[in-house]
């Protein structure tokens, strides 16, 4: 009875302290193909084709600054940009309207997905938080 009672209150104390089961999340995007991956915990969830930047998107390792869903360029006509991960300044993974050019260089130096594939990667960050989630781009 005691053994039943104290694996119980394990379990409680497990349930009540959800930030101890935080994922580490790995966004991986390669320029040359065009090809973002997703890796959660060292396994692989998502490979979506992007469209990085016509004249260069930056390199590195970085970690999201920012969420913002609704976000409207202020640099680019208030270009929409749904599901905005900010990661470097101005520069953000988002969702774009121009899916036809994903696969390809198309942005002003962000990286673009489609946009239901953009919503699945901001819910994924921001559930497992900013400081768990790394964006490589090379």
């Amino acid at each position: 009875m005691i053994r039943a009672a104290a694996t119980a209150a394990v379990a409680i104390s497990m349930l009540a302290s959800p930030g101890d089961a935080r994922a580490d999340v790995l966004v991986r995007i390669d320029k040359s193909s065009q090809s973002m991956s997703v890796i959660v915990n060292g396994q692989h969830r998502h490979t979506w084709s992007v469209s990085t930047g016509i004249y260069g998107t930056p390199s590195g390792t970085f970690r999201p600054q920012s969420l913002a869903r609704h976000h409207r360029s202020t640099l680019y006509n208030n270009a929409p940009m749904p599901y905005s991960i900010f990661y470097d300044g101005n520069f953000a993974i988002h969702g774009t309207t121009h899916v036809s050019r994903l696969g390809g260089p198309a942005s002003r130096g962000c990286v673009r997905l489609h946009p239901a594939n953009a919503a699945t990667l901001f819910a994924l960050v921001r559930a497992e938080g900013l400081g768990n989630t790394r964006i490589s781009i090379q």
